[in-house]
C-alpha cells in the first residue's frame, strides 16, 4: 500500500497532474510525499475520501496553492488548522462524515469558496466569519448539533441551498429571508416553533422541508404556492393532534407559538386602529430606505439599537399589501387540511398563516388569489 501511494504521488508530481485519487488509502497522516519540496504546484483537486485522517497540515496551502476542490470525506478529522484560509483558490470544501467539534473563524478567509459540506460532525456552532463567503452557494451542516445559525449568514448573498437537518436549531433567522437567491432550504427534524413571517416571499426559494418539527404549527402563507414538506409537523409521539372542532382562536393560538419577542400587539379583524408605536416605525423605515445608505452608518439617533436593527430588518411584510410589520400583526389561519394541499400532506396538522399589517388586509386576504 505504501509503494502504491508513494508511486501515485510521484506520478502526480512528474506529470503534473490536475487531479489526485487517494481515497481508501487507509491514511492516518497526511502523506508527507505531497508536501516535500515544492510540493505539487499544478494539482487542483484532491480527493482522500474514507481514510483516517485526524488533522491537516499547517503548510497545505503552501504546498498546494492552486487546489480548487478538497474533499476529506468521512475521515476522522477533529480540528482543521488556521492555515485553511490560505487556500485563496479553493472552491469546493468537502469535511463530511468527521469528527469536527469546532470550526475556525479563518473558514470566512476562503472568499472564492462555493460549497461547503460540514454534515455529521460534532459541530455546536458555527462562526460568523461563514457570512464573509460571498460566493457560498451551497452550505450543509446536516447532522450535527448546531443550536443555532450565524446571524451574518444573509451576507452570503449568492447561497441557494442551505441544508440543515437533524440538528437542534429553535428558529430560523429572518435574515434569511434576504437571501434573494436561496433556492432550497431543508430544516427537517430541529425544533422549530415558528418560521420567519417573510419565509418563501422570496420568488426564487421554492423548495422548503420543515419535516419531523413537531412543535411546528403554523407556515407563512407565503409557502403555499411553493414545494414544501412538513410531514410529521404538530404531531407527537403517540399521534396526530388538534381536533376538527377546535375553536378558531385556540388553532391560531397553537400556529403564533414562538412569536419573535418584537411582536407587541397580535391584531384581529375588530382593531380598526394600528398602534401609535407601529405607525411611527413604518414612517421611519420610509424616511431611511428613501436614501441609499447602510443604517449602520447614519448618525446616532435617539432610538436604541435594537429598534435601528429592527429598522434594517423587519418583522415581516404583509401578505395582502407587502406593507413593511414592526411590532404588530393581524394574522389569519388556514388549516392545510382545508386546502387544496390537503390529499398531499397527511401526517400533518399545520396551518398556513397569512400575516396581515392592519384589519382591512386581514379581511380581504385570500390564501389562493
Amino acid at each position: 500500500m505504501a509503494a502504491e501511494l508513494h508511486e501515485a504521488i510521484f506520478v502526480a508530481k512528474q506529470e503534473r497532474h490536475k487531479n489526485l485519487f487517494l481515497n481508501y488509502r487507509n491514511l492516518n497522516h497526511f502523506p508527507v510525499e505531497l508536501l516535500k519540496d515544492e510540493g505539487l504546484q499544478f494539482l487542483e483537486r484532491l480527493y482522500m475520501k474514507r481514510n483516517s485522517l485526524t488533522t491537516l497540515p499547517d503548510n497545505l496551502a503552501q504546498k498546494l496553492p492552486n487546489l480548487i476542490e478538497l474533499y476529506l470525506h468521512s475521515n476522522n478529522i477533529v480540528i482543521i488548522p488556521e492555515a485553511i484560509g490560505n487556500l485563496a483558490r479553493l472552491q469546493s470544501l468537502d469535511l463530511s462524515n468527521n469528527a469536527l467539534q469546532f470550526l475556525c473563524p479563518e473558514i470566512g478567509r476562503l472568499r472564492s469558496l462555493r460549497h461547503l459540506r460540514l454534515s455529521n460532525n460534532h459541530l455546536r456552532c458555527l462562526p460568523p466569519e461563514i457570512g464573509d463567503l460571498q460566493d457560498l452557494e451551497t452550505l450543509e451542516v446536516s447532522m450535527n448539533q448546531l443550536m443555532s445559525l450565524p446571524d451574518r449568514l444573509h451576507r452570503c448573498a449568492s447561497l441557494q441551498n442551505l441544508t440543515a437537518d437533524h440538528n437542534l436549531l429553535g428558529h430560523v433567522p429572518r435574515q434569511l429571508c434576504w437571501l434573494h437567491r436561496l433556492n432550497q432550504l431543508s430544516m427537517a427534524a430541529n425544533r422549530l416553533t415558528f418560521l420567519p413571517l417573510d419565509l418563501g416571499r422570496s420568488r426564487e426559494l421554492q423548495f422548503v422541508f420543515v419535516d419531523n418539527n413537531v412543535d411546528l404549527k403554523g407556515l407563512p402563507s407565503y409557502l403555499y404556492n411553493k414545494v414544501i414538506g412538513c410531514s410529521g409537523c404538530g404531531v407527537p409521539a403517540h399521534g396526530l393532534v388538534g381536533d376538527p372542532g377546535e375553536a378558531p382562536s385556540e388553532a391560531l393560538s397553537r400556529a403564533l407559538v414562538g412569536l419573535p419577542a418584537e411582536v407587541k400587539v397580535v391584531g384581529s379583524e375588530a382593531d380598526s386602529v394600528v398602534p401609535l408605536e407601529e405607525i411611527a416605525m413604518r414612517a421611519l423605515h420610509r424616511i431611511y430606505h428613501q436614501r441609499p445608505t447602510d443604517l449602520s452608518l447614519l448618525p446616532p439617533i435617539t432610538l436604541p439599537k435594537s429598534l435601528l436593527d429592527l429598522l434594517q430588518f423587519p418583522l415581516g411584510h404583509c401578505h395582502r399589501c407587502s406593507q413593511t410589520m414592526f411590532t404588530i400583526i393581524y394574522p389569519k389561519l388556514f388549516p392545510l387540511r382545508h386546502t387544496a394541499l390537503a390529499g398531499v400532506h397527511r401526517r400533518t396538522t399545520v396551518s398556513f398563516v397569512a400575516y396581515c399589517c392592519s384589519s382591512r388586509c386581514l379581511r380581504t386576504f385570500d390564501l389562493q388569489g
